[in-house]
């Protein structure tokens, strides 16, 4: 039930999976970047709230969650706990619970942005009683600017779409980029929206590392280690590829340790190699994508415009294909299914893959404008052609998201081309 509906709320994918799980789990940890909404979407089904970073009264709530957590999770169910790894205890505190009211579910909603330092980390791990949830910054169609004509979930059924026509150009990709998909962002500027993500990179830079594990971080050094990674997004860099673009800023080492506090804290997300069948005979590199949590971020790091993305279509394609996979990451896990990539030993690659463990799957291929439409073409057709070969399922489909110059249509060759401001879940 909704409860504290705030003004300007913008309804979240999430929301569904969210309501799901409460009436299953006795807690739900709903994890993902800062700034995200997850403390709104949670404030919407509370019924009451402890805010640990509330600064009243010199923070007053986190010195009594400190001092008696068992009083702290005390309150109205769902009890909204939100930023809990700021006194990591409340975690077992909030499992007893759920053990003592005798498994009713439905009792916390627990918010967080990072984890919490190694020596602070719970006794228990909730198995049972905490359900967790991933939350992102919001897509296209959360923001209103994608119609929704194709649904994903169409596309897994097998449903062809036809006629659905999208309404994107260079100018306002570049300006999607740039944005983000930060709810506070909503009705600003672009210029407004970068400075955002440029205050959120200086924020993860100076403290939120340093606080993961109590050691102190070199910000500069973190910052170029994210510039990298932004310089690389959409790409298979490895960690020897990213330490060469640094130059030798950044040791081989210092730069691993980094790139995984940076997972910690949500601000890295990583898309794993898809690997269908353990006895498959073909070889599937294994390496993980690296993605900053939304395609703004990597543009700040950049330090790229909407007026600078016009003239460089290289980088603009690559951070098109990172608000696509963010976007799909999303819609995927609304129909139950995971995101990943492909690439082989042969170097035959597409750049995404949406698949079920029951051998469902969909390859993707993502093309800044319609000119590329059969190059991508080429690329799907070759890996069904070789995964079917070697004795797995034929996709349900095969899919070509563009950014401008078509609509919504079927090729000769079975592929499903979709604009992606006309997709959603």
């Amino acid at each position: 039930m909704v409860i504290n509906m705030p003004k300007k709320y913008y309804t979240r994918i999430v929301e569904n999976e969210l309501d799901q799980l409460l009436g299953i789990f006795g807690a739900v940890l709903i994890e993902g970047p800062k700034w995200c909404g997850k403390t709104t979407t949670a404030e919407t089904r509370a019924a009451s709230r402890l805010l640990l970073m509330d600064p009243s009264r010199n923070f007053e709530n986190r010195l009594r969650a400190e001092t008696d957590p068992a009083l702290a999770v005390s309150g109205e169910v769902p009890r909204l706990i939100d930023e809990w790894q700021e006194v990591p205890k409340l975690w077992d505190a909030a499992r007893f619970e759920c053990d003592n009211r005798g498994g009713e579910p439905g009792q916390f909603i627990f918010t967080g942005s990072a984890t919490p330092r190694d020596d602070e980390r719970p006794m228990h791990s909730g198995a049972g009683r905490f359900a967790k949830l991933r939350m992102d910054t919001m897509t296209l169609f959360e923001l209103g600017k994608s119609s929704g004509a194709v649904k994903l979930s169409g596309i897994i059924s097998g449903e062809k779409f036809n006629g659905a026509f999208g309404s994107l150009d260079s100018a306002s990709i570049a300006e999607c980029v740039v944005r983000g998909g930060w709810p506070a962002a909503v009705g600003r500027d672009a210029l407004a929206a970068s400075a955002m993500a440029k205050r959120y990179i200086g924020i993860v830079a100076e403290e939120d590392l340093s606080r993961v594990d109590g050691s102190r971080r070199d910000p500069e050094k973190v910052k170029a280690v994210i510039e990298s990674l932004a310089r690389n997004e959409s790409t298979l860099a490895s960690l020897k590829t990213l330490v060469a673009d640094l130059g030798g800023e950044v040791s081989r080492q210092t730069a691993a340790s980094y790139i995984s506090l940076l997972a910690r804290v949500s601000f890295v997300r990583d898309i794993p190699a898809w690997n269908p069948a353990m006895r498959s005979p073909v070889h599937l590199r294994d390496s993980k994508k690296h993605h900053l949590a939304d395609p703004s971020l990597a543009a700040a790091a950049l330090g790229a415009t909407p007026e600078t993305l016009l003239l460089d279509f290289k980088t603009l394609g690559l951070l098109f294909e990172s608000l696509v996979l963010h976007d799909l990451w999303v819609y995927a896990r609304a129909n139950g299914m995971g995101l990943y990539h492909y690439h082989d030993s042969r170097d035959l690659e597409v750049d995404a893959v949406i698949a079920a463990p029951g051998g469902t799957w969909i390859p993707v291929e993502v093309k800044l404008s319609s000119a590329q439409i059969e190059e991508a073409s080429d690329s799907l057709v070759a890996v069904e052609k070789r995964m079917v070969a070697a004795g797995n399922n034929p996709p349900v489909s095969k899919v070509v998201i563009i950014g401008f110059g078509s609509q919504a249509y079927v090729t000769e060759r079975g592929v499903q081309v979709v604009p992606l401001d006309v997709l959603a879940p």
